[in-house]
């Protein structure tokens, strides 16, 4: 990947619906060859998706917490990343060092939707506690940077 591409990059971050030719004109390529690196940096599995960044609050998933779901066996297997993915308000699930095995992030409406999903969690195999930070108020969030 060169400088090129991670210029292509940024600019896709900040608007993933430029047209090719003002992609092209931001980094100094054609239409056709800004459409040709992007087309590449998606086979490359470089760019996994496109995708929308909608306001949590504004369709109802408000909450926002952060978890630690603690175990007394390895967790990082294909079963609990199945029973993790089949919870919807799940955003995302790490395997993680540390007192804790896995991190998910969660989004509810509300708090006893909260409270739902951390009875849904302690139902998967191996769980025996959690530790669940809950956010009042987020100051930003960044992409990746690409350079």
């Amino acid at each position: 990947m060169d400088e090129i591409d991670r210029a292509l990059l940024a600019v896709l971050q900040d608007d993933a619906t430029v047209a090719y030719a003002a992609l092209g004109q931001a980094v100094g390529l054609s239409a056709g060859a800004a459409h040709e690196r992007v087309r590449k940096l998606r086979e490359r599995g470089v760019i996994r998706r496109t995708t929308v960044d909608v306001d949590p609050a504004a369709v109802g998933r408000g909450v926002l917490a952060y978890v630690m779901l603690e175990s007394n066996a390895w967790m990082g297997d294909p079963p609990t990343h199945a029973a993790l993915a089949a919870i919807p308000e799940i955003q995302e699930a790490h395997v993680v060092a540390g007192s804790a095995s896995l991190l998910v992030k969660i989004r509810t409406a509300t708090t006893e939707e909260l409270q739902a999903t951390l009875r849904r969690c302690f139902g998967i195999e191996g769980v025996t506690g959690t530790q669940t930070i809950v956010v009042l108020e987020t100051f930003f969030e960044r992409p990746v940077n690409p350079t």
